[in-house]
C-alpha cells in the first residue's frame, strides 16, 4: 500500500513512517459467490504444512458455518494464517455476498493486499464490483486470479481482459492496473503464470502474493495503535475483538483505552492476547506493529475503535460501514400453535438473543418499539437477515416476523429510497417475459448484450421492486436464468410499485389437511400444504387464482357410508405443492400477513386472526 493509503488510516499523518515489517503480509481474498475462494485457501492450508498429509480434512474448512457449508456461501469474514519461505502470510476469507458487505469493509482496512479471485468462465460479476470498489478506494493493488481454469469449454484470457475492463470502469490508478495475475485451480491445488504451462501446485501464486502484496508499515517505538476490524464472542472470554497492530506493541495484561467513536475513553485490561496460525488461535505473550491479533477482556470495544496505550492516547480514523437498507419486526409467536416446539418462546428471549446478535453482527440494528413482544432489526438486504432467522431457528427459538420494507432516508425534505445494481444472465428466449415483469418494479434497463443465445441485462432498480422477485424470475425462466444484485445508492422516492401477487388461499379451521378436501379444492389455486399437515384457522396453506384471498376448509375429510362405491378405493392425484423455504416465504407475504419460524416448521399466516 502507498505511503498516502496508509497515512488516511490514521489521524497521526507521522504514524505510519516506521519501518516496513519485512516478514509479514496481510492478505485479503475478494470474490463473487462461488468463485472457489474458500477452496483456494483450503489449498494453501494444504501445502504449507497446516495439516499432517494423512490428516482428514472437511472441504471448505474455513467454511465453519453450517448455514455456510450448506450455501457454499461464506457469511462470516475469518482469518487464517501459514508460514510460507519464512514469511507469515495473515490471509482474510471475505463473503462473496454484498449482503454481508460491512464484512468486507472492515478486513480490507486491516490489510495491505488482496487477491481478487475471478471464474475463468463468469469472469467478474456484480459482487466482484462491489468488493473490488472498496479495495481500489482504499488504494490496494489486487492480484488477479483466474480461478476454475479446469472448466471445459472456456478461454481464461478473456476472463483477464473482462477485469482489466472493470478496473478502467472504477477508476483504478495506472499503479492498480497494471495488476498481476495467475490462473489456478483452487479444486485440484494448481496455480501457473502461463496457461501453456500446466502448474503443480500453488507455489507460483505464493510467491507472487510475497513479491507484490507490501508488507505492513508500523513503529514498534511509536504509542499503541490497533484498529478493531472483526468482532467475536466466546462463552468463557467475553467479546473478543480482532485487528491490526498498526503501531506500537501490545502484551498480556497490559492495561490500555479503548477511543470510541463518540470520543470517549474507556479503560480495559488486556485478559489474553491471540496470534493466529493454521485455524488455530494461539495464546502469545505479546505482539507488535504489523500483526492481527485478537484481544480478550475489552467488553466495551467495538468495530472502528482504536485501542491505544494509557500514555498517549491516539485515534485512527474510524472505519466507514454501509448502513442497512431493509428492516423487519421480530415478534413473540401468537398462533394456535405457540410454544408446542420452541425452546425460547418468550420476549425476554428473544430480546436477548438479537442483543446478543450485536455483539458480533455489525451490520445488524435491533430497535425496541412500544410493544414489548415486537423488535424492529435492521439489516443489508433479505439474505442477511434470512441467515439471522435461519440460525435462531436452529437454536431452538420460536418467533414470527413481518415482511421485509425498506429503510427510508428523509433528505432535504424528500424521501429516499435504496436502488440497486440488478444484474440478469437469461436465455434468449425468456428475454421478453423478464422485461415484461421488471417494468411494473421501475427497473431501469442501463445495457443488454446478447451473445448467440444468451442475453446479458444490466438494471437499476429500487430495492423495493426485488422483493419477491427472485421466485417470480425463476420461474419464468424455468430455473434457467441467472440474477444477482448489489445495493448501489440511495435516491429519490420513485412512486408506489403495484401488487405483485394473486391473493392466498387460507385455512379455515383447525385440523389436519386431507387429500380429499385439497383434490375438491384445486381449481381454486396452487397449494403449499400435504394431505396430514396441520393447519389452524388463519394459516395461508395456497394461492388463490384471483386478486382476492378466499378462506377454504382443508381439513373437510370424505363422509362414510355403508352404500360400496365403485370408485371408493381409487387413489387420489394431486398436484404437487409449492415448496416454500424461509427465504421465499419472506419475499411472498404481504403486509397484512407474518411468516411464523419454529425449529421444525415455516408457515405463513394473516396478521390479524381474531375473525376466524
Amino acid at each position: 500500500m502507498t505511503d498516502t493509503t496508509q497515512t488516511d488510516n490514521a489521524t497521526d499523518k507521522t504514524a505510519h513512517s516506521g519501518e516496513t515489517v519485512g516478514h509479514i503480509r496481510n492478505v485479503a481474498i475478494i470474490a463473487h459467490v462461488d468463485h472457489g475462494k474458500t477452496t483456494l485457501v483450503d489449498g494453501f492450508l494444504r501445502q504449507t504444512g497446516v495439516f499432517r498429509e494423512n490428516q482428514e480434512v472437511v472441504e471448505c474448512v474455513m467454511d465453519s458455518h453450517d448455514l455456510e457449508r450448506e450455501r457454499g456461501i461464506t457469511i462470516l469474514a475469518k482469518n487464517t494464517a501459514i508460514t510460507y519461505q519464512d514469511h507469515l502470510i495473515n490471509i482474510v476469507d471475505t463473503p462473496g455476498h454484498a449482503d454481508f458487505g460491512g464484512e468486507v469493509e472492515r478486513i480490507l482496512g486491516m490489510v495491505d493486499g488482496a487477491l481478487l479471485v475471478v471464474d475463468a468462465g463468469e469472469g467478474p460479476m456484480p459482487q466482484t464490483r462491489f468488493v473490488l470498489r472498496k479495495a481500489l478506494e482504499r488504494g490496494l493493488c489486487p492480484i488477479v486470479v483466474i480461478n476454475k481454469i479446469d472448466r471445459p469449454n472456456i478461454d481464461p484470457h478473456v476472463a483477464v481482459d473482462k477485469v482489466f475492463d472493470l478496473f478502467v470502469e472504477l477508476g483504478a490508478t495506472d499503479r492498480q492496473l497494471d495488476f498481476p495475475y495467475a490462473f489456478a485451480s483452487g479444486i485440484k491445488g494448481i496455480a501457473t503464470l502461463h496457461t501453456e504451462k500446466e502448474g503443480k501446485d500453488l507455489r507460483p501464486l505464493l510467491d507472487l502474493i510475497v513479491q507484490h502484496c507490501p508488507p505492513p508499515k508500523g513503529n514498534n517505538n511509536l504509542p499503541l495503535q490497533m484498529q478493531v476490524a472483526i468482532l467475536d464472542y466466546s462463552d468463557y472470554l467475553g467479546r473478543i475483538v480482532i485487528g491490526r497492530i498498526y503501531n506500537g506493541t501490545i502484551h498480556d495484561g497490559q492495561q490500555v483505552l479503548v477511543l470510541k467513536e463518540d470520543g470517549s475513553q474507556v479503560k480495559g485490561k488486556v485478559t489474553k492476547l491471540f496470534s493466529f496460525h493454521g485455524l488455530k488461535r494461539l495464546e502469545v505473550d505479546g505482539s507488535s506493529a504489523g500483526q492481527i491479533v485478537a484481544v480478550a477482556g475489552l467488553a466495551s470495544a467495538n468495530v472502528g475503535d482504536t485501542i491505544a496505550c494509557l500514555e498517549e492516547p491516539s485515534a485512527l480514523q474510524r472505519i466507514k460501514i454501509d448502513e442497512p437498507t431493509m428492516k423487519m419486526a421480530f415478534m413473540v409467536n401468537d398462533s394456535p400453535f405457540a410454544g408446542q416446539v420452541g425452546k425460547y418462546v418468550t420476549s425476554r428471549q428473544l430480546r436477548e438473543r438479537l442483543l446478543r446478535e450485536l455483539e458480533t453482527n455489525v451490520s445488524l440494528r435491533v430497535a425496541e418499539t412500544d410493544n414489548t413482544d415486537t423488535f424492529m432489526v435492521s439489516g443489508r438486504g433479505e439474505l442477511h437477515l434470512g441467515i439471522l432467522i435461519e440460525t435462531m431457528r436452529r437454536e431452538g427459538y420460536e418467533f414470527q416476523v413481518s415482511r421485509p420494507e425498506v429503510i427510508i432516508k428523509v433528505t432535504d425534505g424528500k424521501d429516499h429510497e435504496p436502488f440497486e445494481r440488478l444484474l440478469i444472465d437469461v436465455p434468449e428466449e425468456y428475454l421478453g417475459a423478464t422485461m415484461e415483469e421488471l417494468g411494473p418494479r421501475k427497473a431501469e434497463l442501463q445495457n443488454m448484450h446478447i451473445d448467440r443465445t444468451q442475453a446479458l441485462l444490466e438494471f437499476v432498480v429500487p430495492t423495493r421492486g426485488l422483493i419477491g422477485f427472485r421466485s417470480t424470475f425463476l420461474r419464468l425462466t424455468k430455473g434457467n436464468g441467472v440474477m444477482n444484485h448489489a445495493f448501489l445508492e440511495y435516491r429519490p422516492w420513485c412512486g408506489e410499485i403495484a401488487r405483485q401477487r394473486n391473493g392466498v388461499l387460507v385455512a379455515w379451521e383447525e385440523g389436519y389437511v386431507t387429500a380429499y378436501a385439497l383434490q375438491g379444492a384445486e381449481d381454486r389455486g396452487l397449494f403449499f400444504v400435504t394431505p396430514g399437515t396441520r393447519v389452524y384457522a388463519g394459516m395461508v396453506v395456497g394461492e388463490n387464482t384471483r386478486p382476492q384471498d378466499l378462506d377454504i376448509n382443508v381439513c373437510k375429510a370424505k363422509k362414510l357410508t355403508n352404500v360400496r362405491s365403485s370408485t371408493s378405493d381409487v387413489l387420489v392425484t394431486l398436484q404437487a405443492p409449492i415448496e416454500m423455504g424461509l427465504e421465499k416465504c419472506l419475499e411472498y407475504i404481504q403486509d397484512d400477513e407474518l411468516v411464523e419460524v419454529t425449529p421444525d416448521s415455516i408457515r405463513m399466516r394473516k396478521r390479524h386472526l381474531s375473525r376466524r
